[in-house]
């Protein structure tokens, strides 16, 4: 059978062309996969990179407090519950100390004395042995003997660090609650104690071992009431945020 050249020429030609369109698909399915494998890559790296700055995003909140008696504006401390185990006994200790020495009820007068003693230098303790004489018209015995009660309660406990690196300066935020005798009716007054501590050796006193005894030691006692700043609560917050 005589075969047409032309035919032939037909047929070569689209058996060629069927080649080329497989060869372009299989192109085009390779280039697709090298592109889905890129973006799965790309995507991966943002990943890490994000989760490699989620550290360096942390955002810190503060919040501002506005005393409702007395108006005195103030950022809140930040304090988490955490630090060293020396942070954490002297924060014990300064708040303690604070609300024995100031608190005031007929019934526990003479245990707070003696436990307050137990926390104060020598030099100090003659401060307080003068204050408690009943000879003193400023004795807590002279001024509450109507049976006024006075109830303390710590606000917030910060530290300072001398220039010198030492760090045995603290200052004690607190309220006193008084309520006369037989009124019932409460005064509440804010006040600031800037303290200076150390520790010694424990007393030789059980019952001076008992209240303190890792021998902590108040060096230095001042308070003050607290007076609220001029400070307007937009300064405050900027203030906070430099």
């Amino acid at each position: 059978m005589k075969r047409d050249p032309s035919l032939e020429r037909y047929l070569d030609e689209g058996a060629s062309w069927d080649l080329d369109r497989l060869t372009l698909l299989a192109k085009s399915e390779r280039r697709a996969w090298f592109v889905a494998a890129g973006g799965w890559i790309a995507w991966l790296l943002t990943l890490g990179a994000l989760v490699g700055l989620t550290p360096l995003k942390t955002v810190v909140p503060f919040v501002i407090r506005v005393d409702s008696a007395t108006g005195i504006v103030d950022v809140v401390p930040q304090y988490d519950g955490k630090g060293t185990t020396g942070e954490l006994i002297n924060r014990y200790f300064l708040g303690h100390y604070v609300s024995i020495r100031e608190r005031y009820a007929y019934a526990t007068a003479e245990s707070d004395y003696q436990e307050t003693g137990a926390f104060n230098s020598p030099p100090l303790n003659q401060e307080w042995i003068q204050l408690w004489n009943a000879s003193n018209p400023g004795s807590p015995l002279n001024l509450y003997k109507d049976g006024t009660t006075i109830r303390a309660q710590i606000k917030s406990i910060s530290f300072f660090q001398r220039a010198s690196g030492g760090n045995d300066l603290a200052q004690v935020r607190f309220t006193k609650t008084a309520r006369a005798g037989g009124s019932g009716r409460d005064q509440v007054t804010h006040w600031i104690a800037t303290i200076q501590f150390a520790y010694g050796k424990p007393s030789e006193d059980p019952k001076d071992r008992s209240w303190n005894p890792l021998g902590f030691r108040v060096v230095d006692y001042k308070r003050e009431p607290e007076v609220a700043p001029d400070q307007s609560l937009q300064a405050l917050a900027t203030e906070a945020k430099k």
